[in-house]
């Protein structure tokens, strides 16, 4: 409540009285308000502030000493941890020098403003985008992405405002199209969730979004978000597609939701809330078609569930985001498959009977808040998880095996795109990156 009232641009420290929630449950007695009505009174003429509001752009610099630079370190992260700006993992100090240092990735002026980070409305800036970059152990070359993905998240479309506060456990997923996953050293492959030494950029570009949800947006656990079990919570997901293993026909994720050109930088931004491992591959010597029909329907039946959380993007976000590797992709292909007769696939046999929709209970949650194309949903028997295949996001990421796939169930009322702005020395800075991190191509990785 009292990050709403900051978002309202109203003091924190507001009145506010507190009942138990089961006063408000259905059938409840209403008289302990009754009775306690004066303070109701009193919060209304008599409240001040006990004290003076600082602009919410202000960034102050802190001194902090130490016997050695450990020492220093160390009283740095206390300092994190008491004032609750910390995650429970080591930060690093955002002094003056290495935030400067970061803001040679962006392409705007440290003082842009992208927008009020809800719930609790403090303003997100380029520098501040920089400053949690800092505090996460990111790069200069990471700050574009990072600034992308903020712009994604205050897009209003994107309905973080209710999902940054709400129970159901939203984390975002960044999807990364265009050259420049490959240059800053995003991982597309083995591992893409990470962790990834080799390909470090999708940790700490997540976590600056995290410190960001959380020192910006107050979403802190039990308090700023109701979050039951906070999934993703350090990292969320950065990831690339890749883009090199697409089969022929299969356009970029970037391209084919967004309309961005093939090879344009670009980023996507799906809220999820839970994920699993699907095992495609066959377990004894099926055909090529046998096996890849079989791994189709184990797709769609761990897509085929009541997720009422998904329905907030029933009209115009996504179901989820299946990631497949890049060996099945050109499997499929070579069996005669495209993209779109896949997700058509998955759309139709992942559709729920119409008796399992209504003894989980998640009919009713249709009726709720549902839209006019949710509502004649019902009448379908069995019931599409989606108002269209085409809200299916599909992915080709997960390295060169062809075991498993991946499932990120969402929580989305709209998958939004933002291009990607370089900054003009951005080349400098994959330089300067090859020098401090080693050869980054691929005939160097291991």
């Amino acid at each position: 409540m009292k990050n709403a009232l900051s978002g309202l641009g109203l003091s924190p420290e507001a009145a506010m009285i507190t009942f138990p929630m089961e006063l408000f449950l259905p059938g409840s007695d209403m008289e302990p308000i009754r009775k306690r009505r004066r303070e109701f009174y009193d919060g209304l003429t008599a409240w001040k502030p006990e004290s003076a509001s600082s602009s919410p752009t202000a960034n102050r610099i802190l001194r902090v000493e130490g016997a050695g630079y450990e020492d220093a370190l160390m009283k740095v992260n206390n300092l994190f941890i008491t004032n609750l700006w910390g995650d429970g993992l080591p930060l690093f100090p955002p002094t003056v020098d290495r935030v400067d240092w970061i803001l040679k990735g962006a392409a705007l002026p440290p003082t842009h403003v992208i927008g009020k980070f809800p719930p609790r409305g403090a303003i997100a800036t380029v520098e501040s985008c920089a400053i949690a970059l800092a505090m996460a152990g990111g790069r200069p070359e990471y700050l574009p992405v990072l600034i992308a993905a903020v712009e994604a998240f205050l897009d209003p479309l994107a309905g973080s405002e209710t999902l940054q506060a709400a129970s159901g456990s939203a984390f975002p997923v960044i999807i990364v199209n265009g050259p420049m996953g490959r240059q800053i050293r995003l991982s597309s492959s083995f591992g893409c969730l990470g962790p990834d030494p080799q390909r470090p950029a999708g940790a700490s570009i997540g976590r600056a979004l995290r410190l960001m949800q959380q020192n910006l947006g107050g979403a802190l656990p039990g308090i700023g978000s109701m979050a039951n079990y906070g999934a993703m919570r350090y990292t969320n997901v950065v990831m690339a597609e890749d883009e090199e293993g697409l089969p022929q026909g299969w356009p970029p994720h970037g391209t084919e939701r967004h309309g961005y050109a093939p090879g344009t930088n670009s980023i996507s931004l799906v809220f999820a809330n839970g994920a699993a491992n699907i095992r495609r591959r066959g377990a004894k010597k099926e055909t090529p078609e046998d096996e890849a029909l079989q791994g189709m329907h184990r797709m769609a039946d761990f897509m085929r569930t009541p997720n009422v959380a998904g329905l907030v993007g029933y009209d115009n976000g996504t179901p989820g985001i299946l990631m497949i590797p890049k060996v099945v992709a050109q499997m499929m292909t070579d069996l005669g498959w495209t993209k779109q007769s896949v997700r058509d696939f998955l759309w139709e046999h992942s559709k729920i009977p119409a008796e399992h929709l209504r003894r989980s209970g998640a009919a009713q949650w249709v009726e709720v808040g549902a839209s006019p194309a949710m509502l004649a949903s019902l009448e379908l028997d069995p019931w599409p998880i989606s108002l269209s295949p085409d809200n299916l996001v599909i992915v080709c990421a997960g390295g060169d095996h062809p075991t498993n796939s991946f499932w990120l169930q969402s929580y989305c009322p709209r998958v939004v795109g933002r291009e990607i702005q370089l900054p003009a020395e951005f080349d400098r800075l994959i330089a300067d990156a090859n020098r401090d991190l080693g050869c980054g191509s691929d005939v160097c990785m291991i």
